[in-house]
């Protein structure tokens, strides 16, 4: 018998194989489309906080999405990894000093200013059509939007992430947190969250 920790590497290892298998240059044409429909998806009010991330390996490369929010006038802001368990979101303003976080990823400096996001666009190794999100394993994305729950704020949560990532279904454990949108190539798709 598989235990749950199994199937979900299993599961995250077969979705994350399919994303890698993408051609590069359609991975960024991709990307360049799903800015595009966030332009006509994901109006922002000026001075929302919306936190992005850094491309890693075969990821969406959300900077062009990101960008367009920024125009709409989003303060955008990406994740930087404290610890093993905690991530916190610095604010990302052009031309401040970037730094390693780690895992093949970039973030604002240490000086940079700590935000809390109002709209989350959080990264995925794979989803399901009932919206539950597989990270990485580390649970870092869970455990800050709990922090966020924790004091008062209800963030809009829109996962990004390429259709090949999508498995029939993610197993369910408590502390996970459901996503009620995912924006992939083919466009934002909504979920009915119960």
């Amino acid at each position: 018998m598989t235990s749950l920790k199994e199937l979900k590497k299993h599961l995250r290892k077969e979705a994350l194989g399919r994303r890698d298998a993408l051609n590069a240059f359609w991975r960024v044409e991709a990307a360049l489309e799903m800015a595009e429909t966030a332009r006509d998806h994901l109006a922002v009010e000026p001075g929302q906080i919306v936190s992005g991330f850094w491309p890693m390996r075969s990821e969406v490369d959300v900077r062009p999405l990101m960008f367009a929010l920024r125009e709409q006038g989003a303060r955008l802001c990406l994740p930087a990894i404290l610890d093993k368990t905690t991530i916190v979101f610095r604010e990302l303003v052009r031309g401040a000093p970037m730094v390693e976080m780690g895992f093949g990823t970039v973030g604002p400096h240490e000086e940079a200013e700590v935000l809390d996001p109002a709209v989350m666009l959080v990264p995925l190794a794979a989803f399901d059509a009932r919206g539950h999100r597989l990270g990485y394993g580390a649970g870092h994305y869970d455990r800050a939007i709990a922090r966020l729950h924790a004091m008062g704020r209800q963030p809009r949560l829109i996962g990004i992430a390429f259709d090949c990532q999508e498995v029939a279904r993610v197993p369910d454990e408590p502390h996970d947190v459901v996503i009620p949108e995912i924006l992939t190539e083919s466009g934002l798709r909504r979920f009915d969250i119960a």
